[in-house]
């Protein structure tokens, strides 16, 4: 028999969010360590917010919204909160009714800069490495950096000389403007952005073409490869290997035994060699043919470890494949490394709480 096609649907619906979400959903899973965590950081969430005045988005809905767009490869955020009002599953991870307004898009990405001051979100990424931790999932020993270029929100035509003097003449195109740089020497010592002043221009390698980017830099654990910090910075030949040492001596200031760390050729140099053998950590690096390197000789490479971390260190590689192509890190969607920089943390979280889910489950 052929169902009716009824237009008039029903005025009333008796069905809570809860009971549209399947019991063996992902996002269960994720929901509630998601949740923990941030009962674990009520107080410092209170500590982003005045006593008085209108009550503003809650800070618990501003981060589990941005583990949603990681989650999900959501390109903005005008376009999460216009499908926050009809998708039912991103209610129920919100614990928002169905007749709840959904957030305006301007004053969802305003509250969201208050908690740049207390390091809300790199406290957050903390606390899920911490579970995970607790949980037995990570090696404290064995590590691995890598660095990635993050291509920034400004296009090269806005890489400008910094003493240029202003055109009386209007643009053939107030919007899109023609702009003529072949033949014109251009670096960063002479030249910026006018649309994002923090982002350089960079390549990734010989013969590749120059972009306006910001540097992504990352530090996994070996044993399942979660993501245990980052930073991000702007892109010049040594932010790699600064921010790379940054990261390992933020482990080490944590307690953790950071034994060995590994990386590819762009750390076999010997600044990050010394600078890791001062903190008491083996060099796991990759060696560049004909390099000699204080500190890294046959010693290292020829032990078993060695040949394991080498061996593991390219997971890093997955890791950075997510966040860029699912997590959106490919192009920033930001002005500015600070805004970077907390929308990465949150994707990293996201991750983790993804991979500590099927960890678990198998």
């Amino acid at each position: 028999m052929r169902g009716p096609n009824t237009v008039q649907g029903g005025m009333f619906s008796y069905l809570s969010p809860e009971v549209r979400v399947p019991q063996n959903h992902p996002l269960r899973w994720i929901k509630s360590q998601a949740d923990e965590v941030l009962g674990e950081m009520s107080r410092v969430l209170d500590d982003c917010y005045s006593d008085m005045g209108r009550p503003s988005i809650p800070p618990e809905h501003l981060l589990k919204s941005m583990l949603l767009i990681a989650l999900y490869t959501v390109r903005s955020d005008r376009l999460f909160c216009e499908m926050l009002d009809y998708n039912i599953l991103f209610r129920w991870f919100l614990d928002m009714d169905l007749d709840a307004p959904s957030f305006d898009a301007s004053s969802f990405t305003k509250n969201r800069e208050r908690l740049l001051e207390k390091e809300v979100t790199a406290k957050f990424l903390l606390k899920v490495v911490e579970k995970a931790r607790e949980k037995k999932l990570l090696s404290d020993e064995h590590f691995t950096v890598d660095g990635t270029l993050i291509e920034a929100w400004a296009s090269m035509k806005s890489f400008q000389a910094k003493d240029k003097k202003e055109d009386k003449n209007p643009p053939d195109d107030p919007g899109n403007p023609t702009v003529d740089f072949h033949g014109e020497k251009r670096s960063n010592a002479t030249h910026e952005s006018t649309t994002d002043q923090e982002a350089r221009l960079m390549k990734k390698a010989a013969g590749k073409e120059a972009k306006l980017c910001f540097g992504g830099h990352f530090l996994m654990e070996n044993r399942n490869g979660f993501l245990v910090d980052l930073s991000i910075s702007q892109a010049t030949g040594k932010s790699e290997v600064d921010e790379g040492l940054k990261l390992v001596k933020g482990q080490k200031k944590k307690g953790w035994k950071v034994g060995t760390v590994g990386g590819d050729k762009g750390y076999h140099q010997g600044r990050f060699v010394r600078g890791l053998r001062e903190c008491d950590v083996s060099p796991h690096v990759a060696v560049r043919e004909g390099w000699n390197i204080e500190g890294l000789d046959k010693r290292t490479t020829e032990k078993e470890g060695y040949a394991i971390s080498q061996r593991i260190r390219k997971r890093v590689e997955e890791l950075i494949g997510w966040l860029k192509v699912i997590g959106g890190l490919r192009k920033s969607r930001f002005r500015g490394i600070e805004k970077l920089e907390q929308y990465a943390q949150m994707a990293g979280a996201a991750l983790n709480l993804l991979r500590m889910r099927r960890l678990l489950a198998g």
